[in-house]
């Protein structure tokens, strides 16, 4: 029963620090600012993609390729044919200040003659408060294979 107690204490030190993270004022707003930018990329809102990449960003594709804003923004637009909409889940925030890192679990759900495809991705981002204004300097995304390699279980 001894053996228990510690375990149970780090358990709930990690549930504990998880609903932290979540709920900070900076967790809050940045929470925000993602779900604002994953329902414009739907619309291919420029305003909120303007507004969400800092002019210095450094954003690596899922396909490897990088590419700075005027690369993001000339993209709006020119996408497949189909109607795509964005969520995020499984949302962790690092808060060190005037600088955050945001983790999360994308889903893509792309309509295409009638049927749906989705498609989930791992997506890291590195916020910056600069000016008052919180911005990504830094983007990586991964897809997500549909059937993880064993390894990786």
């Amino acid at each position: 029963m001894c053996a228990g107690i510690p375990v149970a204490i780090v358990l709930l030190s990690l549930a504990l620090g998880a609903a932290a993270q979540t709920t900070s004022p900076t967790a809050k707003k940045l929470t925000s600012m993602l779900n604002e930018f994953l329902d414009a990329a739907g619309r291919s809102d420029r305003a909120v993609f303007d507004r969400f990449f800092a002019d210095d960003v450094i954003y690596t594709r899922s396909v490897g390729k990088t590419v700075n804003k005027s690369d993001i923004m000339q993209a709006l637009g020119q996408r497949e044919e189909g109607h795509s909409t964005y969520s995020a889940d499984e949302v962790t925030i690092h808060d060190y200040g005037t600088t955050a890192i945001v983790n999360f679990r994308l889903t893509a759900n792309t309509e295409k003659n009638g049927k749906t495809e989705t498609t989930h991705y791992r997506n890291t981002g590195t916020f910056l408060q600069r000016n008052g204004q919180w911005q990504v300097v830094a983007w990586q995304a991964t897809k997500v294979p549909e059937e993880a390699p064993e390894i990786i279980k």
